[in-house]
């Protein structure tokens, strides 16, 4: 969205409609979403396909027959928690925590708030990142393949999600309970602390959708080294656990394609490259995040809590996870194909929000100073050239194309695993055979494009109405000389 300088009064306090359809959808996406997550893990696996053979065969589905066909065969549900796997995950967790406040950083102060005043920020992300990865290197370098964080990954996916869903749970129970201790107006607010733009006043929709902009927890003084520092509960989630979670998966379903089969494909080496720099690169750019939607105007409640800790590693590393069991070549050509249509996301994504955020922090830059920009009633300043002028959403393009260089490598996927015993040694040999599955495993490995195609759709449509509200007739003028959303001319 090409907005703006600062305003002179500091963001407008709206007050939204429901979005998700209100309580009645954020009650079936609160529930509905863990179950979609928990069914990509277990529905397509290394024990008999992707998808399992009984989604084949509709008519005669059970689901003793597609339980058996899982992880879960010999455990059944009560398998999907393991009480150690839970520990080790809030050990992650915990890890993350402590890098937040050990680490240097940059300190940076945010956008001024309703309050009138601005919070302050420790941005270490990147530092935590490279820290974390250096050690993982040098396991790796020790153990190869067999190093523990690998296996451990592999052989405890389900429960490991199952932590992530306890945490993000938690995590939201209490940012909705803490967010009714926010002083009332008039009332002394020292910590600036607010209401979001989404909340309802109905319990349900405002555990979704987050009741509290900034939820943030102080460390007591009297702790050595890290007291008193904060800890921004939204930003700490939006850039940590989930992010470099799915790199570390990514890189612990290369360990494993390796140790089955191996070799590494470059199918595989593809998307954990592009994955991992998405990722190093959304760090380093760290403090951008001040000026984006979801830091100045979004509550923190479970849609954001689990999207971070759990949907996203989950979600995101489908891909690899596949080529993990059924490895795929693409040889000088299909790497050629790929690269480009990253390339080409790329560069519309960086340089677009490169473009907004100089703008937005000073549009006397050299370098966005020469653009085309209408002002408007509030103080803001909204961009008419440049990429801005494409389309009001032009980045959300850039990240579309990205997320198909993530699914193509998978091809066409879908395969069965075979089970052959010899019958003179008794040594049993899995077979990877696509069969009837081929094209079925598409369902998984290419959702993430659905998915973020629909995403990238209702955020635009959240912000149009946002802008609308906020900037009135001035958006109305925008929109005549910008009139694409997201596809200039298309859409």
């Amino acid at each position: 969205m090409a907005v703006d300088s600062t305003t002179k009064s500091g963001p407008v306090h709206l007050k939204h409609d429901y979005e998700f359809f209100g309580p009645p959808g954020a009650t079936v996406l609160t529930f509905g979403l863990p179950i979609l997550i928990y069914a990509s893990l277990l529905f397509c696996n290394d024990v008999s396909g992707c998808p399992v053979p009984a989604l084949l065969d509709p008519q005669n589905l059970t689901w003793g027959k597609l339980l058996s066909q899982t992880q879960l065969a010999a455990t059944g549900l009560p398998g999907l928690f393991d009480l150690n796997v839970f520990g080790w995950v809030c050990a992650y967790y915990g890890l993350l925590v402590v890098l937040q406040l050990v680490l240097p950083g940059e300190e940076v102060e945010g956008t001024v708030l309703n309050t009138g005043g601005r919070l302050h920020y420790k941005f270490n992300t990147f530092n935590t990142a490279i820290l974390i990865f250096a050690g993982l290197a040098a396991g790796t370098a020790v153990y190869g393949v067999d190093f523990v964080v690998w296996t451990y990954c592999w052989d405890h996916l389900v429960q490991i999600q199952t932590g992530a869903l306890i945490i993000c749970t938690v995590q939201a129970i209490y940012v909705y309970l803490a967010s009714f201790t926010i002083p009332h107006p008039g009332q002394p607010n020292p910590e600036h602390r607010e209401i979001a733009l989404g909340y309802s006043g109905n319990i349900i929709y405002d555990f979704f959708i987050g009741r509290e902009k900034n939820p943030r927890i102080t460390i007591p003084s009297s702790i050595p080294v890290i007291g008193g520092q904060v800890i921004d509960i939204k930003l700490f989630n939006e850039m940590r656990p989930g992010l470099i979670g799915y790199c570390i998966l990514d890189l612990a379903f290369i360990a494993h394609q390796y140790k089955v089969h191996g070799y590494i494909t470059d199918s595989i080496l593809l998307i954990t490259t592009f994955q991992m720099f998405y990722v190093l690169d959304g760090l380093y750019m760290e403090p951008a995040i001040l000026t984006t939607i979801d830091c100045i105007q979004d509550g923190f409640g479970f849609m954001l809590s689990f999207g971070d800790i759990a949907w996203l590693p989950a979600l995101y590393s489908i891909q690899t996870r596949y080529l993990a069991v059924h490895p795929v070549s693409l040889g000088l050509q299909g790497i050629a194909g790929v690269l480009a249509i990253q390339g080409i996301g790329y560069y519309i994504f960086r340089s677009a929000n490169n473009e907004k955020n100089r703008f937005r922090t000073d549009p006397t830059d050299p370098r966005v100073a020469h653009l085309d920009s209408i002002s408007t009633e509030t103080g803001s300043k909204l961009l008419t050239s440049g990429w801005w002028g494409r389309a009001r959403h032009i980045n959300y393009l850039g990240d579309w194309i990205m997320a198909f260089s993530y699914c193509l490598p998978t091809g066409i996927a879908g395969y069965l695993i075979e089970n052959y015993q010899n019958p003179v040694t008794g040594n049993v040999t899995s077979v990877l055979n696509p069969g009837p599955a081929r094209g079925w495993g598409m369902v998984f490995t290419y959702f993430y494009i659905i998915y973020f195609g629909v995403l990238l759709v209702h955020r635009e449509r959240r912000d149009e109405e946002k802008c609308r509200k906020k900037y009135g007739k001035d958006w109305e003028r925008y929109c005549k000389i910008v009139p694409y959303r997201i596809i200039p001319y298309v859409y």
